[in-house]
């Protein structure tokens, strides 16, 4: 009996042992990410999928704990040469990356290890936003998303109306009759720019800044003072003034994602990647749904703008750890694992072909994923244009937290909504020509 055991377990050490083994002889190469909390989980499994699928590579996979840590570590880390292989950065890192000369632009990584990437399978609405002026891939969108509008069916029926408005014009009336039938909030927002100044110039064709968006050049400037912005952030602090919208962040004790899941607020803006969320948390019963943004009376809808991160590789690493990575990229870019994201997020598919298998499997008439297709009808609304491909403005970040502080305080009562866009224009110009003093002799690819 004592020899059995034994014999077990001398077995059972030489397994371990050669899976040891076989681990330490296994290619390894880092790749760090910025997603955190359920999103952060899916990407640590997006690395045991790959580590799993073969034996050749291995996916180091360290969290930064946000978009931003990301990026500000990876500049770091670089400079005191710890950096990894693989980043995932997210869209208003951008042209940062672009101009940081630390960066193996993609499409040469791509054909220096053989990689069966086929460019013409991204939508054009989600390479527009990491391709340079000609059109080249330096980065590999992964992570996609775009804004819609979720809207509380059973709300808008008790005021005789089974579709969403398509204006704001009619979301205006639609938000007066819901206050006279009882309902308290028929709108929420907050302050995140992305969804009520970004996305919201990008589907009416009006620039946020000059030089298309800075595509063109550094010396872009901004124009969040003018034409549609200031009227729209106007009438949502006028709707709130009135009653007909409320304000909720984590600063207030709910998001705008509580307050519509709950069904205390009757329609919200936010990212499609948040559909998963709403629909694991909504109140039972809740019927709800999701819909285009809203456009105003007299523009034509143009395609919106893709949100999320892409991978960018890093320079300064051995040709064997280059395969590894390459090896992951291919991976993770194949149509299964391309549906296997918005399977188990809300983000959308980057690619057609993946696109066209998941409508054929039926995947957008299963209730937990339906309306989903909607985001991917905004995002291919039209071709993209110089104006709505993206935003190339360089420390974007920063500019985006001038005009939420600014919007925060007309919303306050300290100024105007216009002073405030003025000061806020100011103020990113500013940080503009910074960055294109910072650059002085480089210019956008």
């Amino acid at each position: 009996m004592i020899r059995t055991v034994l014999a077990g377990a001398f077995a059972l050490g030489l397994t371990v042992s050669a899976t040891t083994a076989e681990a330490q002889q296994r290619q390894r190469f880092e790749y760090w990410y910025g997603l955190t909390g359920q999103l952060g989980e899916v990407m640590e499994q997006h690395c045991r999928r790959f580590n799993e699928s073969q034996t050749r590579y291995e996916a180091v996979c360290v969290g930064q704990g946000g978009y931003d840590r990301a990026e500000q570590n990876t500049i770091a880390a670089f400079r005191a040469r710890q950096h990894p292989t693989l980043v995932q950065i997210y869209d208003a890192g951008t042209v940062n990356f672009m101009l940081s000369g630390v960066t193996y632009n993609a499409v040469q990584f791509a054909r220096d290890f053989d990689m069966r990437l086929n460019w013409a399978d991204y939508f054009p609405g989600i390479s527009a936003y990491y391709a340079t002026s000609r059109g080249d891939m330096w980065s590999f969108p992964y992570n996609s998303s775009t804004a819609v509008m979720y809207w509380n069916r059973e709300a808008w029926r008790s005021i005789g109306r089974n579709e969403p408005p398509a204006t704001w014009e009619q979301m205006e009336r639609d938000m007066r009759a819901l206050r006279a039938a009882g309902h308290a909030c028929p709108h929420t927002y907050d302050f995140d720019t992305w969804q009520s100044v970004e996305q919201m110039s990008a589907i009416h064709g009006e620039p946020i800044a000059t030089r298309n968006n800075g595509y063109d050049g550094l010396d872009a400037e901004l124009l969040v003072n003018r034409g549609l912005i200031p009227r729209h952030l106007g009438n949502l602090q006028r709707w709130t003034g009135e009653g007909l919208a409320r304000v909720n962040t984590a600063q207030t004790g709910r998001t705008i994602i509580q307050a519509f899941a709950d069904g205390t607020c009757a329609s919200m803006l936010s990212s499609i990647a948040n559909h998963g969320v709403v629909g694991q948390t909504a109140r039972e019963g809740l019927d709800w749904g999701v819909a285009m943004i809203p456009l105003y009376e007299g523009y034509q809808r143009r395609n919106s703008l893709v949100g999320g991160a892409s991978l960018w590789v890093l320079q300064g690493k051995s040709r064997e750890e280059y395969q590894a990575a390459a090896a992951f990229l291919d991976f993770v870019l194949t149509p299964a694992e391309v549906k296997w994201m918005p399977r188990v997020t809300g983000y959308i598919p980057i690619t057609r072909p993946a696109f066209r298998e998941m409508q054929q499997e039926g995947f957008y008439a299963a209730p937990p994923y339906a309306g989903r297709e909607i985001a991917m009808q905004s995002l291919t609304a039209t071709e993209p244009t110089p104006v709505t491909r993206g935003i190339r403005l360089g420390n974007f970040t920063s500019i985006r937290a001038e005009i939420r502080s600014e919007w925060e305080a007309a919303a306050s009562g300290r100024k105007t909504i216009q002073q405030a866009l003025d000061d806020a224009t100011i103020r990113s110009n500013q940080v503009l020509r910074r960055f294109e003093q910072t650059m002085r002799g480089r210019q956008l690819p």
